[in-house]
């Protein structure tokens, strides 16, 4: 799967690289657009005996828009533990699930230019820490392969200095066997959103 993501976000950069244009004419993303996200969540769904869990999330996401069509985005996020009804095997329930951070190289595509609303959709691959949590049996950080695929809409403000920015993401990280029988040997997938603030820094 992460190698098809790999492929798919050079196809689309290769094929965008003839529609560059101007972005200081039209309103909508300046040539790098900082996002800040102070809320968000993120859920996981159950995988064989691994229960499903869900997490408080924020962070932040640096985009260089390559042209008005194709972006290239660097993500970090942070997804905090709340308390979850885990139901793995004879734990107390009030058990927190493990803190995690995500980290990814997206490519971000403007479904719709030269407007103040602007959809989009987004690929991307990286990785996902695991902190431990002694507890559920997590006994030391384990880090994952992931990849995300979704998108979202933009808003930009009438001076186009700053808009916001509502966002899905559908990801799935890669099993390995070396990963907490929490967590599961299979590759498990996750459903994440956010809402975030973006800054037009450079136009």
């Amino acid at each position: 799967m992460i190698r098809n993501i790999a492929v798919l976000v050079a196809g689309l950069l290769i094929v965008s690289a003839g529609s560059a244009r101007a972005q200081d004419a039209e309103p909508g993303p300046s040539v790098i657009e900082v996002t800040i996200m102070p809320v968000g969540a993120a859920f996981f769904t159950s995988k064989g005996a691994s229960p499903s869990f869900g997490s408080y999330g924020f962070g932040t996401a640096f985009t260089y828009n390559i042209n008005s069509v194709v972006g290239i985005e660097g993500e970090l996020a942070s997804m905090l533990a709340t308390t979850s009804d885990l139901q793995f095997g004879s734990l107390d329930h009030h058990i927190k699930a493990p803190n995690m951070l995500s980290y990814t190289a997206n490519a971000v595509v403007a479904l719709k230019r030269g407007h103040r609303v602007v959809p989009y959709a987004t690929v991307g691959f990286g990785g996902l820490t695991m902190y431990e949590r002694g507890d559920l049996g997590i006994t030391s950080d384990k880090t994952f392969v992931s990849g995300n695929l979704g998108g979202g809409l933009k808003w930009y403000a009438k001076n186009n200095r700053w808009g916001l920015r509502g966002d899905y993401r559908f990801g799935a990280t890669r099993g390995k066997e070396s990963a907490p029988v929490f967590f599961g040997r299979d590759t498990r997938y996750v459903n994440r959103i956010y809402g975030a603030v973006i800054i037009n820094a450079v136009r």
